[in-house]
């Protein structure tokens, strides 16, 4: 076989036509040749010294109606998650500015909806969109399934991304997510792409899945016809009171085994190093970067669940000899 960093040569024309055993034989590779391959593939499409900082805001809590397994703000389970209603628009820039003020380049606002509706709540996320990126930060929002027009207006108002993860693979998805199809998913990033709009779509480990249903989701992704400009990796962090409550942790030598093989095949995006970083390691987050991670959310909550702290991330930032990308 060739090796993966034969395949995803920096002037040959990004893949989309990987099949799921090439993805296959890339993942179980060796993990140090897979990460030495990741490292050298990341290297000539990124500056292995940058890493994007993203803030992530749930600006609508609680009270969803998907039944989602592992999500906390799910209607269907008890998780001590308190319902709140849309933020205030004066509010949300305001966490915007105070993100910018740390470092973060993008700054990224999540509703626990099944899917967008107009009204006077989607105008209210429009204006979010325009103030923030008047600040000159990138704009991404994920709010549920979106019609061609919603991503229109969202474009129209300056969105930069939007967040649409596909969480697992094709054959595991109803496993994890009965009220909503795979196929809905698919049709949310075709609308979103075809606004113009950039995608951000990865997935979750850690629920049970098999390493066949990694693989299996990083070759749909993979396979898009544009790459997704970013790729969230996160590690379930297990909540109680949600079917998931009880699942074994994912190894984190899966996780970088995950964002070697997602840097591999999609060389220009970003990776981001998403939740569940609260249980790695120092020594195992700085893996993730050697990996090809070039992306994490900072402040100390992503929606719900805990996130390291950002003097945490300073910290770590130092020691690694990384620094947080800045504006253009």
């Amino acid at each position: 076989m060739k090796s993966a960093l034969t395949l995803s040569a920096p002037n040959q024309t990004l893949r989309h036509d990987w099949t799921r055993d090439e993805v296959r034989s890339i993942y179980h590779q060796p993990l140090l040749e897979l990460v030495f391959q990741a490292q050298q593939v990341h290297r000539q499409h990124h500056n292995p010294q940058e890493v994007q900082c993203c803030r992530l805001l749930s600006i609508k809590t609680g009270g969803c109606p998907e039944d989602c397994g592992y999500c906390p703000q799910s209607a269907h389970y008890e998780t001590g998650v308190e319902r709140a209603s849309l933020m205030d628009v004066d509010d949300v820039l305001a966490r915007a500015r105070e993100a910018k003020s740390e470092g973060s380049t993008r700054f990224c606002m999540g509703a626990a909806w099944r899917e967008v509706r107009d009204g006077r709540d989607f105008d209210a996320v429009l204006e979010m969109v325009r103030g923030v990126s008047s600040l000159g930060m990138e704009v991404c929002c994920t709010l549920g399934m979106l019609t061609p027009e919603q991503a229109q207006r969202l474009a129209e108002a300056g969105l930069t991304a939007y967040n649409h993860n596909l969480d697992t693979s094709p054959e595991f998805y109803d496993s994890i997510i009965t009220t909503r199809r795979y196929e809905d998913r698919l049709r949310t990033l075709q609308n979103v792409r075809r606004a113009g709009i950039t995608v951000c779509c990865g997935g979750i480990i850690g629920m049970g899945e098999s390493d066949d249903d990694r693989i299996g989701l990083l070759h749909q992704l993979a396979s898009l016809d544009s790459h997704p400009e970013s790729v969230p990796i996160n590690m379930l962090v297990a909540v109680e009171g949600t079917p998931m409550a009880n699942a074994q942790p994912a190894d984190p030598l899966a996780l970088v085994r995950c964002i070697a093989t997602a840097r591999l095949l999609m060389p220009a995006s970003m990776v981001r190093l998403s939740a569940g970083r609260r249980s790695l390691t120092r020594e195992a987050a700085a893996l993730c970067f050697l990996a090809g991670a070039n992306s994490i959310f900072t402040g100390e909550k992503l929606l719900t669940t805990p996130n390291p702290e950002v003097d945490e991330d300073e910290q770590l930032f130092r020691d690694l000899g990384l620094r947080p990308m800045a504006f253009e």
